[in-house]
């Protein structure tokens, strides 16, 4: 365990997003609908994909989950906390990774840390503690008192997962965490996920990369223009689509295998 520590089991689900519904009011008045009607329930130990073409809307209902934008209407429940009536209560509760890592450039790793701990109103003994574990756990001694403008790419994404765990958060979000990494930055990625579902995290994980997708989610939400078109396992999925890979899966989620014998007339008709 990352923290020595026991999560207590939900009965319902970690993340309920029901209806979510994001409108931008452009210059001349003109309404653009990202997300449209955005629902679905990730459970407690599990790894849920959000797969989508750019623009579908992906990182947009991230952000809204994290509150960092408001849903135009519908909301949703980050294990207990509604986003709209306790928003302070849901960012205690979460861990946010994307692939910018987001640090201060003259800050040493530990200093981030220290930093953000603060910001969560951490005891300064708790957050010393968490860093300590943090940096053993993802081998960041070795670069720990080094400015982080002189860090690799992968060790800059290790101190933001660092970061996204320090204060034991039951519910992770993934936006793109493996873009611009080698392959052994990529797998320290994974290899974390896997040991944060084994712990009983919730975690929500969005990516372009299919083989990620494959190797590490549990089920999945297939978004396209900002409306779900498919939510289920892998293997339920392939066997609803006919597809034999996951990229044609999702091609004929979104509509787009127009090479396939299989005519779906509308991406709606295979959600669930």
């Amino acid at each position: 365990m990352l923290f020595g520590g026991t999560i207590q089991i939900r009965e319902n689900g970690m993340i309920v997003v029901d209806a979510l519904v994001k409108e931008y009011t452009g210059p001349k008045k003109q309404v653009t609908r990202a997300v449209d009607g955005v629902s679905f329930t990730a459970h407690q130990g599990e790894i849920f994909g959000l797969l989508g073409p750019n623009g579908a809307g992906k990182t947009t209902v991230l952000r809204i989950l994290a509150t960092i934008l408001q849903p135009t209407s519908g909301t949703a429940i980050i294990d207990g906390s509604d986003i709209r009536e306790d928003p302070l209560a849901v960012r205690r509760k979460i861990g946010f990774l994307t692939g910018a890592a987001g640090l201060y450039d003259r800050l040493t790793p530990i200093q981030n840390l220290m930093y953000f701990g603060r910001l969560h109103a951490m005891p300064e003994d708790l957050i010393k503690r968490r860093i300590d574990i943090l940096v053993d756990k993802l081998d960041i001694g070795r670069y720990a008192s080094r400015t982080c403008d002189k860090l690799s790419t992968g060790e800059k994404q290790r101190v933001a997962i660092a970061r996204a765990m320090l204060h034991d958060p039951r519910v992770l979000y993934f936006d793109e965490p493996t873009s611009g990494l080698d392959v052994l930055a990529a797998r320290t990625v994974m290899n974390f996920l896997r040991e944060c579902r084994a712990e009983g995290r919730t975690i929500l994980f969005s990516s372009h990369i299919m083989a990620e997708v494959e190797a590490l989610c549990d089920r999945l939400t297939v978004i396209h223009r900002g409306v779900v078109t498919a939510t289920g396992t892998i293997p339920d999925l392939r066997e609803r689509t006919g597809a034999t890979t996951l990229e044609q899966l999702f091609l004929r989620c979104i509509g787009e295998d127009h090479d396939s014998p299989m005519n779906i007339p509308h991406p709606k008709g295979i959600a669930k």
